[in-house]
């Protein structure tokens, strides 16, 4: 069963080359509802305990260390079957492969600075927003 809610984080590389205000226009000329939002910057303990599942991946540090280089901004979207319908609109992880009008093809670099992270699962989602927001913060 699918949810109406995802979690999404504008990535460091995108909020330096100033992309956010495009970012979230798409997102939301998409048909998404911003519930949550924030501009903050992920400590070391924050960018490890989220990125945990790739803990034994040899990219994991490399990871670690892109997240906490910058701000980013975090963000619940509301939308019917909101984590496809995100997976579809900011495309490929590679943004060489990914669709035309996609947010990875428009603001991302390559495959590690891609701009955006979004949940892959209702789960996911669920745990992830939960990560960052707190439910006072979700309207």
């Amino acid at each position: 069963m699918s949810t109406n809610r995802t979690f999404t984080m504008i990535k460091p590389d995108a909020v330096e080359n100033g992309h956010i205000g495009a970012i979230l226009e798409k997102i939301t000329a998409s048909g998404f509802k911003i519930v949550a939002m924030k501009y903050t910057q992920l400590s070391l303990r924050d960018a490890q305990e989220f990125y945990g599942i790739h803990r034994e991946r040899p990219f994991f540090g490399e990871l670690v260390e892109f997240m906490t280089r910058g701000p980013i901004v975090a963000a619940i979207l509301e939308k019917e079957n909101a984590v496809e319908d995100f997976r579809a609109l900011i495309g490929a992880t590679n943004p060489a492969e990914a669709a035309e009008g996609t947010i990875r093809k428009l603001f991302a670099t390559d495959i590690a600075e891609n701009a955006v992270h979004g949940s892959d699962s209702d789960e996911n989602a669920a745990i992830e927003g939960a990560f960052h927001f707190s439910g006072r913060e979700i309207y």
